[in-house]
């Protein structure tokens, strides 16, 4: 059985996700399992079921190597996850299936490029980041949660609970717990009540 795999790491890649879809589709997937988020993502439960699914003789089907793993290691790790279920990894973009030792071995080599070619555009991110700063033109990210601190004291001073402020207001649990115990640090009566 050929089972298809289509991942976009955000929801403004629609264009990309349907057409990732409509390819294993014509490849012959009968079951493809999809979901939009980042590759770093600690977890991908559509991925998760997609290899829980797999039976030997069943092939994994992606289009690209970029949508499936983060790294050689990641990639690596996956690819023994599926060998050790009896099935294949086909990757329609680059013709390769790991049923065969060819394959294998050019995928782990492509895994090995990705992953160089990726930590120099890190690098190259880091070094005009640096510039930038130098040149006095790089402000870093707005800081979202602090600019909210007023709504989550009067959220929390009505007895909403931090999940439910996070969630309202758009912003992490973590940062209301920063919030609320910066507040409590400086005295703030309003952020003991309960």
């Amino acid at each position: 059985m050929l089972i298809g795999y289509a991942r976009t790491s955000t929801t403004d890649q629609e264009a990309s996700f349907e057409a990732q879809q409509e390819e294993l589709r014509k490849a012959g997937c009968e079951k493809v399992y999809r979901e939009q988020v980042s590759a770093v993502a600690k977890e991908r439960p559509q991925l998760d079921k997609a290899l829980g699914h797999l039976r030997p003789g069943d092939v994994l089907v992606v289009t690209k190597l970029d949508r499936l793993a983060r790294s050689v290691e990641h990639l690596i790790a996956l690819v023994r996850q599926i060998e050790a279920s009896g099935a294949s990894l086909r990757i329609l973009g680059l013709g390769l299936d790991t049923a065969t030792p060819t394959g294998r071995l050019m995928l782990t080599m492509l895994g090995a490029v990705a992953e160089f070619e990726r930590s120099l555009m890190l690098e190259r991110q880091r070094v005009g980041i640096e510039k930038a700063k130098g040149e006095g033109k790089y402000k870093g990210r707005k800081p979202t949660a602090r600019a909210k601190s007023a709504q989550v004291m009067d959220l929390k001073a009505q007895g909403v609970g931090p999940a439910e402020i996070a969630r309202r207001l758009g912003i992490g649990r973590a940062s209301v717990y920063r919030i609320l115990g910066r507040r409590l640090a400086s005295g703030d009566t309003r952020a003991a009540q309960e």
